[in-house]
């Protein structure tokens, strides 16, 4: 009987976490939609929405210059927060699966920092490649990202045969500040016009890109997240360790594959619309996991949602706060989850503590 009533509450628990999270998804979007230095009635925010999703709307009229606002400005800016957003979480929480340790994140080893290159070259170079036209941007930069993951496990490989995370976040470090003073070296290199243009990149930023920057991650995030999702097993099994995963019939070998293929279509999506965000695949399913559990069942979708929310927050952030100017939403991520994530390292490691 205790074990069944234990049971019913954790079911009850991660459904009451999937309301809470949806709600919030949908709290922040409407929140992203109805503040700004520009003010419009809920009501024609409501209308427009509904006529050019749903081609329902009551009122007779609307000024024009507000359904230019709404429809291509403030709503593809919150879409694409969220795809941002969900897609680092994501990515995070399947890297720290992977490898094990809640330090691993798309930043710590490597692979935003090569996706990032990738996406400077195409900027610097104004490169388009013939049948793919402006999805050059995206797939140049998962390439990247997915090269340099390589080069930071081939690193560790060959310094040390086991795959321990301190060597593989140290690795990412090197391999990261190599990237950065080659992308440093593409700017100095460039114009003033270009110049501007990748520094404004690199500080991160969903604002002023409208529709096209949605249609140019939503392929990838999709294919991603259905990837990772899909293999939610594999990444149970390896939270015991390559060894006893082999033992209960997992291929490690192409689990592994999956899982870096999917996190690097979402890392390297992410960094190419949006500039480098961090701390956002780092807090977020950290959190997550100590709420929910090691799961990744329901790791994996909470984080999604949250972090689509949490990104969606800290873009209205980034734009209220000195407003009319706008702060980089790169500032405001690290300026939440830098003093978050210490508080919850310095949390587990008294919890540790106390066990011991």
């Amino acid at each position: 009987m205790r074990n069944l009533s234990i049971q019913r509450f954790l079911v009850n628990k991660i459904g009451w976490l999937y309301i809470g999270s949806i709600l919030l998804l949908i709290s922040s979007i409407l929140l992203g939609l109805f503040v700004s230095s520009v003010t419009i009635p809920v009501p024609t925010i409501l209308h427009i929405l509904s006529e050019k999703i749903f081609h329902i709307g009551w009122l007779s009229e609307i000024p024009i210059n507000e359904e230019m606002i709404i429809w291509n400005i403030r709503f593809p800016r919150v879409v694409l927060a969220l795809c941002v957003g969900a897609s680092l979480s994501l990515a995070g929480a399947a890297f720290q699966g992977l490898l094990r340790n809640p330090l691993a994140d798309p930043y710590t080893i490597g692979v935003s920092s090569g996706a990032s290159l990738g996406a400077v070259i195409v900027l610097f170079f104004q490169i388009t490649i013939i049948g793919l036209g402006s999805f050059t941007l995206p797939i140049v930069a998962i390439i990247s990202g997915l090269i340099t993951l390589l080069v930071v496990f081939g690193l560790v490989r060959l310094s040390s045969r086991s795959l321990a995370i301190e060597t593989i976040i140290l690795a990412g470090i090197i391999v990261g500040a190599f990237i950065g003073a080659l992308v440093s070296l593409l700017i100095s290199l460039g114009d003033r016009d270009a110049m501007t243009q990748i520094i404004y990149w690199l500080y991160g930023s969903v604002g002023m890109r409208g529709w096209n920057y949605v249609q140019l991650i939503v392929p990838f995030m999709l294919v991603g997240t259905i990837i990772l999702i899909y293999h939610y097993r594999e990444l149970n099994a390896l939270a015991l360790g390559e060894e006893a995963a082999d033992h209960i019939g997992v291929n490690v070998k192409k689990g592994k594959t999956f899982v870096l293929i999917g996190a690097s279509l979402l890392t390297g999506a992410a960094v190419a619309v949006s500039g480098s965000i961090g701390f956002v695949g780092l807090v977020i399913p950290h959190v997550v996991r100590l709420v929910v559990g090691p799961n990744h069942r329901h790791v994996l979708p909470l984080s999604f949602l949250i972090g689509g929310a949490f990104l969606i927050l800290a873009d209205l952030l980034a734009r209220s706060i000195i407003a009319p100017q706008e702060l980089p939403i790169g500032v405001i991520t690290a300026l939440i989850g830098a003093p978050v994530f210490a508080g919850l390292l310095i949390r587990e490691r008294i919890s540790r503590g106390k066990t011991i």
